[in-house]
């Protein structure tokens, strides 16, 4: 491996685990993951899921800062309609001066929920209309000049967090080169648009206070085990987890009656999602990781492991910084 490697955690809620099961696994990793040499750790804003317990990303950002003491950590994303950006400068500013140096801040368009949790965030879809006007007064709360006038983030004032802008199409591609900040691509759920994004983005990108070349962080599912046999299952097991919550509407299914759902229209745009997912023992995982960070373009990898049982989620991403050699990079 050539790219640095991150972490997105979905703080998932397994069906035997509570939320605070799913907090302490997270802290548990991210100690981990800081021993194994990865660079930083992104949490997902998502309302009104059952199993995914980072919806209050700013919270869980400084609950993993204070259990920690080195590795990056952020937002991968804020869904900044759901928000007011001084608000989110004023939370960010505090995550940072707490914890100088280590806090990011991706910015996404999308709701991060359905439509009737939109309405009850009290937002519309035309909110998503203003993201560019958004993420440049958020970022001039986060610089030594607000661009509203007489209205300052406190604290956040002068922290200069870098921003990131987070996409699956060619929109936020655009707008993260017009901007020029690093632009991460959500392909480990959103396929399709991959090389387009990424190649307007790099032909299109604009030098900026915060980055002079562009900086393509590229999404990527890993299930790294010691058999091929137990990567498989795994990955697997993953894939029906995702269809009964994503298509199943949270309902409980057999395993037989999981793997009709899968094999459904529905189900198949649920294995589509996944078709960037490196499976398989320590070698062939490095191999796939390698052959993707050709094809994305990719200056950095952020790689999600959505093995359902927490030590193989924990092995899965150990295996991925042994291939590495993350330690001593």
């Amino acid at each position: 491996m050539t790219v640095p490697l991150s972490i997105l955690d979905l703080a998932s809620i397994a069906d035997d685990e509570t939320v605070r099961d799913s907090f302490a696994a997270s802290a548990n990793m991210a100690q981990y993951a800081e021993k194994w040499g990865y660079r930083r750790i992104w949490y997902a804003e998502h309302h009104n899921m059952k199993s995914i317990a980072s919806s209050a990303t700013s919270v869980l950002i400084g609950h993993i800062a204070a259990h920690t003491s080195t590795i990056r950590l952020g937002a991968g994303g804020i869904m900044l309609p759901n928000h007011s950006p001084l608000v989110i400068a004023e939370q960010f500013g505090t995550l940072a001066t707490l914890h100088p140096g280590r806090i990011d801040l991706g910015l996404g368009r999308a709701p991060g929920t359905d439509q009737k949790t939109l309405r009850a965030l009290r937002r519309t879809p035309a909110s998503a209309d203003s993201f560019p006007r958004d993420v440049l007064e958020l970022q001039g709360y986060l610089s030594d000049q607000s661009v509203i006038p007489d209205v300052e983030a406190t604290p956040g004032k002068g922290t200069h967090i870098p921003l990131y802008i987070l996409g699956s199409s060619l929109f936020g591609a655009r707008l993260a080169a017009a901007l020029g900040l690093p632009y991460a691509f959500a392909s480990h759920f959103a396929p399709d648009a991959l090389e387009a994004a990424v190649s307007a983005y790099r032909r299109e990108f604009q030098p900026s206070p915060q980055l002079e070349h562009p900086y393509v962080i590229a999404g990527v599912n890993v299930i790294a085990a010691d058999t091929k046999s137990e990567a498989i299952r795994l990955f697997e097991d993953a894939q029906r987890f995702r269809a009964t919550r994503l298509v199943g509407r949270g309902k409980t299914f057999t395993q037989e009656e999981a793997d009709l759902l899968l094999d459904s229209p529905a189900g198949q745009q649920v294995r589509q999602m996944g078709r960037y997912s490196a499976v398989g023992t320590a070698s062939e995982v490095k191999r796939y990781l390698d052959e993707f960070t050709g094809h994305a373009d990719a200056d950095e990898l952020i790689v999600l492991s959505a093995a359902t049982d927490r030590s193989a989620w924990l092995r899965s991403l150990e295996i991925v910084s042994e291939i590495s050699e993350l330690r001593e990079k």
